[in-house]
């Protein structure tokens, strides 16, 4: 699983026409599934996202997390992230998982973040055609691989 997180001032999803979520302070994450993708990469990736500490405390110092900011979350599965561009200018996106793989991942990484933060988390909607508009505070944006944990 790859995550694109991004700290955000407001951040919104809209399907034609329609605002399906809006944030104001919190993360807008990016999603990426593999076939290879499991629970553990679930549980691992929804906690280090939880508990990275990107937000500012009082002294103005990255050192408070989604959890104690008490910020909301916007999670927008993204299959692109695993877009390889090894040969020739169209990109293949053979890596990321299908769609009856990847939608139960996808709703079980929601599942496990809302648990998380102990706050229900927006969405997108898998597989449709996203506006996905954002005010990138900082700006704060980090990749997470669950492959590289170690």
């Amino acid at each position: 699983m790859k995550a694109v997180i991004q700290r955000v001032s407001q951040a919104s999803v809209t399907i034609a026409g329609n605002k399906v979520a809006n944030i104001s302070n919190g993360l807008l994450v990016l999603l990426g599934i593999v076939a290879e993708d499991t629970q553990e990469d679930i549980v691992w990736l929804s906690k280090k996202i939880a508990n990275l500490r990107i937000f500012e405390d009082e002294a103005g110092v990255m050192n408070t997390s989604l959890i104690t900011s008490e910020g909301d979350a916007i999670v927008v599965s993204q299959f692109t992230l695993y877009a390889s561009t090894k040969k020739g200018n169209r990109p293949s996106y053979i890596k990321a998982a299908k769609p009856d793989i990847a939608i139960p991942l996808y709703e079980a990484f929601v599942g496990q973040l809302e648990t998380d933060l102990g706050k229900s988390v927006q969405t997108g909607e898998f597989g449709a055609d996203m506006k996905v508009e954002l005010i990138n505070d900082g700006p704060v944006t980090i990749i997470i691989d669950s492959k590289n944990k170690e």
